[in-house]
C-alpha cells in the first residue's frame, strides 16, 4: 500500500461536501435570528458596543450588521447583502436578510436528500422570475404629487422604525427634503441625489418636534467678525469663492533679498494693494454676504467690515456647493473674474443663530432651492443618530418613488401573495425541479410570519388564515396589521412598500442563497507568502470627497 499524499499543507483546514452547505445554512440562519425581531412595527431594538466603547441602539437591520464582527465566512457574505441593499434602495434591509435566511433554510431539507445544489438554485431562479412577475401584476402606480398617499407611503416605511412614534414628523422631513432637491432631467426623469444635496445637521438639545427641513442651508460657522459684520441680512446679494482673499505666499520657498530698508516697506504695501484690490474687485458687484473656502486676511476682513459685507471663512466643500444651490449662486475660483450672473440672490434671509453652544449660520426662505438642510434636535446623541438613520431610510423610499412611482402591499401582503402564486404554479414545473421551487414559495411566508412573531399574536393561526385568503387569489391585499398583529387590507390601512424596495430585496436574497449554496468547499488558513523580514507597509487611507462630510472634522 502506498504512503499517503500530502496535497496540502498542515497548517490548512478543508471542509467539503455537505458539511460545509450545513455551516453554511447554520451561519446565514444565526445572522437571520439576530435581526429578526427587528421587522416590523413591533420591532425591538438592538444595542451595540461598538470597537471605540461607543454605543449603538438601533433596528436598522443594515446598521445593526455593521457592527458585528463575524467569524464565518458566509455570515460575512450575508452582512454585504443588507450593505447592498441600504446602498441600492435603502429600505428593506431586515427583510432581505430574513428572507435569504429562510431561503437557505428550506434548501436544507433538499441538500439533505442529496439534491445538487445547482438544481435548487436553477429552481430558485426560476421562482424570482416568476415572483418579479407577480410583484409587476399587483403593483399599482401613483401620483408623485399626491401628498397624502406619498405620506402614507413614507411612513409605512418607518412604521417599522424607533421613530413611529413620532410618525407624521420624520416622514414630513424626508418628503419635503427630498422634493426639494428633486431635478428634472427631462423625458419624465428625476434625479435625485440625497448625498450630495442633503445636509442632516444633528444639534442636540430640543425637543425632536423642532426639527425641520431648512429652505436653504445651516452651516456651523459664524462671520468673522462677529461684532463689527451684520448677522441678519435680508434678500442677501452672496458671493461664493473658491480661492483666499489673502496675499499669495508662493508655491515654493523664495528668499527675497533686499539691500535698501524702503524696499521692505515697498513689498509690503504691494502685500496690501493686492489684497485690497481683491477686495475691490469684490465689493464692486455689491454683496451682502462672502463666502469663501479658504482664508481671509485680517485686512480684508478690515475692508469687507467697512463696506457691511459680512464674511465667512474656510468653508467645507461640499457645504459650499450646497449654498450654491440653494440660493443659485456659481462658485468663483479667482476674484477677478466674477461677473453679476455669479452672485445668488435667491435666498431671502441670511442669519446667524446661536443653538445650544454653537452659531450656526442659515441661509434660508431661497427660492426654489435645490439644495436643503434637515435640522435635527432631539435629547441625545444615540436618539439623534437613530433619528438620522431613520430619516435616510425614509429620504431613500421617497427617492425611491420619485423616480418609480409604483407600490405594493406592505404587511407581508406582497410575500404571501407571490407564495400563493407559486404555490399554483410548482404544479406545472417539470421534473425534479418542482419540489425546490415550492419550497422556495414557502420560504417567501417567512415575512409574514416573522411579522406574526413580533406582535406576539398566534403565529399559526394567523399563518393558516392568510393562506386561506390568499390560496384562492381573490384578494391580494390581505396582510398583518404590524401593530396588533389582526389580519387587515393593506388598502385601507394605508400600509404601502415601494416597488422597487421590494424586487430588490427578492433578487438580492435569491441570489445571495444560490451563491451560498454553490459553495460546496471552504479552504481556510491560507497565508500570503510575504518576502520575510518585510512587514508589509501599511497603506495610508485617503479620504475621499464623500468623506469629508462626515463628521470627523476637525472643529475650528
Amino acid at each position: 500500500m502506498q504512503s499517503p499524499v500530502l496535497v496540502l499543507k498542515d497548517s490548512l483546514t478543508r471542509e467539503s461536501g455537505s458539511k460545509v452547505h450545513h455551516a453554511n445554512i447554520q451561519a446565514s440562519k444565526a445572522v437571520a435570528d439576530i435581526i429578526r425581531t427587528t421587522l416590523g412595527p413591533r420591532s425591538m431594538l438592538k444595542m451595540l458596543l461598538d470597537a471605540g466603547g461607543g454605543i449603538v441602539v438601533t433596528n436598522d437591520g443594515n446598521a445593526i450588521l455593521r457592527e458585528l464582527d463575524l467569524a464565518h465566512p458566509a455570515a460575512k457574505s450575508m452582512i454585504e447583502l443588507s450593505r447592498t441593499q441600504d446602498e441600492e434602495v435603502g429600505d428593506g434591509t431586515t427583510s432581505v436578510i430574513v428572507l435569504a435566511g429562510e431561503m437557505l433554510h428550506v434548501a436544507e431539507a433538499f441538500i439533505d436528500k442529496s439534491y445538487h445544489p445547482t438544481v435548487i438554485c436553477r429552481a430558485y431562479n426560476k421562482a424570482l422570475e416568476d415572483a418579479l412577475a407577480v410583484l409587476e401584476k399587483i403593483a399599482v402606480s401613483i401620483d408623485v404629487n399626491d401628498r397624502a398617499a406619498m405620506m402614507g407611503l413614507v411612513k409605512s416605511c418607518i412604521g417599522t422604525k424607533f421613530t413611529s412614534q413620532f410618525g407624521d414628523l420624520i416622514a414630513d422631513l424626508a418628503l419635503d427634503a427630498v422634493t426639494t432637491i428633486g431635478v428634472d432631467l427631462g423625458q419624465g426623469l428625476r434625479e435625485v441625489d440625497i448625498k450630495k444635496y442633503i445636509k442632516v445637521e444633528k444639534v442636540p438639545g430640543g425637543q425632536l418636534e423642532d426639527s425641520k427641513v431648512l429652505k436653504g442651508v445651516m452651516i456651523n460657522k459664524d462671520v468673522v467678525v462677529p461684532g463689527k459684520m451684520r448677522r441678519k441680512i435680508v434678500n442677501p446679494r452672496i458671493i461664493l469663492l473658491d480661492s483666499p482673499i489673502e496675499y499669495k505666499k508662493g508655491e515654493n520657498q523664495t528668499n527675497a533679498e533686499l539691500v535698501k530698508e524702503e524696499d521692505w516697506s515697498v513689498l509690503l504695501k504691494m502685500e496690501e494693494e493686492y489684497i485690497e484690490n481683491l477686495c475691490v474687485q469684490i465689493l464692486k458687484f455689491k454683496p451682502d454676504l462672502v463666502i469663501t473656502e479658504k482664508g481671509l486676511s485680517d485686512l480684508a476682513c478690515h475692508y469687507f467690515s467697512k463696506a457691511g459685507v459680512s464674511a465667512i471663512r474656510r468653508l467645507r466643500k461640499t457645504d459650499n456647493n450646497r449654498i450654491a444651490k440653494a440660493c443659485g449662486a456659481v462658485i468663483v475660483n479667482r476674484a477677478d473674474e466674477l461677473q453679476e450672473s455669479d452672485v445668488g440672490t435667491g435666498a431671502g434671509l441670511f442669519e446667524v443663530k446661536k443653538i445650544g453652544d454653537e452659531f450656526f449660520a442659515y441661509i434660508v426662505e431661497c427660492k426654489d432651492p435645490k439644495a436643503c438642510t434637515v435640522l435635527l434636535r432631539g435629547a441625545s446623541k444615540d436618539l439623534l443618530n437613530e433619528v438620522e438613520r431613520n430619516l435616510q431610510d425614509a429620504m431613500s423610499v421617497a427617492r425611491n418613488i420619485i423616480k418609480n412611482p409604483k407600490l405594493v402591499p406592505g404587511g407581508g401582503a406582497t410575500e404571501l401573495t407571490v407564495s400563493a402564486t407559486l404555490k399554483q404554479k410548482s404544479s406545472s414545473v417539470e421534473g425534479i425541479e418542482k419540489w425546490p421551487y415550492e419550497a422556495a414559495a414557502v420560504a417567501f411566508e417567512a415575512i409574514p410570519r416573522t411579522l406574526a412573531q413580533n406582535c406576539g399574536v398566534n403565529v399559526i393561526r394567523t399563518m393558516t388564515a392568510l393562506q386561506g385568503k390568499h390560496a384562492n387569489g381573490e384578494n391580494a391585499w390581505v396582510g398583518i396589521d404590524g401593530n396588533t398583529g389582526a389580519i387587515a387590507d393593506m388598502k385601507e390601512s394605508k400600509i404601502w412598500d415601494a416597488f422597487n424596495v421590494k424586487a430588490q430585496t427578492f433578487k438580492t436574497a435569491i441570489e445571495a442563497a444560490c451563491m451560498l449554496l454553490r459553495i460546496d468547499d471552504i479552504v481556510s488558513g491560507i497565508k500570503k507568502k510575504q518576502a520575510p523580514g518585510s512587514g508589509g507597509p501599511s497603506k495610508p487611507t485617503i479620504e475621499q470627497e464623500g468623506d469629508a462630510d462626515n463628521e470627523q472634522m476637525i472643529p475650528e
